[in-house]
């Protein structure tokens, strides 16, 4: 059985860490640890730990005011350990119209703007499935 979880977020002015609204790649990684923590509660019960990221891609720029959709899935289950692949993806954005700022649009194929993977652990006695 493949655990999947899904998270969609608003990048706000608030995570806008560089000019022109620029969103810190370390708030897609925060994304990224929300869904592993939910995939690690389906598949065990728990919460368990993030250990390592083997690969982080990032591959489209992320500004204040688009929606991000984060994916992941457990690919590889061990005893304690849980290996994930995640992507994030751009669905809405916005049009950069100066004379409508708050102008949005949805995008008819996402962008993907950051793929990740990593290796998550739940101790043998945290396992509650």
């Amino acid at each position: 059985m493949e655990t999947t979880s899904f998270i969609r977020v608003r990048m706000s002015e608030h995570d806008a860490h560089y000019a022109g609204g620029l969103v810190d790649g370390a708030r897609i990684l925060n994304l990224f640890g929300d869904v592993a923590t939910e995939l690690l509660i389906k598949q065990d019960g728990d919460e368990g730990l993030f250990v390592a990221y083997d690969s982080v891609e990032f591959v489209g720029p992320v500004h204040a005011g688009d929606y991000i959709e984060a994916f992941g899935k457990i690919t590889k289950v061990g005893n304690t350990s849980r290996r994930m692949e995640f992507t994030a993806q751009k669905v809405i954005q916005l049009t950069g119209d100066k004379n409508q700022p708050s102008a949005a649009e949805v995008l008819q194929e996402p962008i993907v703007v950051v793929r990740a993977s990593g290796t998550c652990v739940v101790p043998k006695d945290k396992q509650r499935k």
